[in-house]
């Protein structure tokens, strides 16, 4: 796994969605670009749900990534939230797919710790970690910062089972 890689980092939202490109080869990570995708927050679900769609097609057809990582996120407050949500990760999950990119999914804990050493890490902690050790990132958000460090967790746990097992689809504990 010494070849360069680029790898698209997804942090899913209805109202926000980060996303974050990098270049990966061995254990060296290179900043390619980042940003933020909104939709409209007075349009109906459905739409809301086509404008994330076209403009994470858009990034992928722009930035040709070969692999991608979303987030697998978990909200337990409020049901509505939760399952709006589920509807953003699922076009966070599919716009790759229909790219035919293999699509890894990693926990928020291990993404945290792979970044920043600790599971626990705050939204602070993250955006140091990325500018750490990519020192040319830009990001004009948390959410773009969180992509970083997602695409940042695959580059080093895609060729561990682990990853392996993140790119299949199957959620190690």
């Amino acid at each position: 796994m010494n070849h360069r890689i680029r790898i698209l980092g997804i942090d899913p939202g209805l109202r926000r969605t980060g996303w974050g490109v990098i270049e990966a080869q061995g254990n060296r990570v290179s900043f390619i670009a980042s940003g933020t995708l909104t939709s409209d927050s007075k349009a109906s679900l459905a739409e809301r749900l086509r404008q994330l769609h076209d403009a994470l097609h858009d990034v992928i057809a722009l930035h040709e990534p070969e692999e991608a990582a979303v987030e697998n996120t978990f909200v337990n407050k409020d049901a509505g939230a939760t399952l709006k949500l589920g509807q953003a990760r699922g076009i966070a999950l599919l716009v790759p797919s229909l790219h035919n990119l293999a699509v890894a999914e990693y926990a928020p804990n291990l993404v945290k710790k792979t970044v920043v050493g600790t599971g626990h890490a705050d939204k602070e902690q993250i955006r140091m970690m990325v500018k750490v050790l990519m020192p040319k990132a830009v990001f004009n958000s948390d959410d773009a910062a969180d992509a970083l460090a997602i695409a940042i967790c695959h580059a080093h746990h895609r060729g561990s089972a682990q990853g392996r097992m993140a790119l299949a689809g199957v959620h190690a504990k």
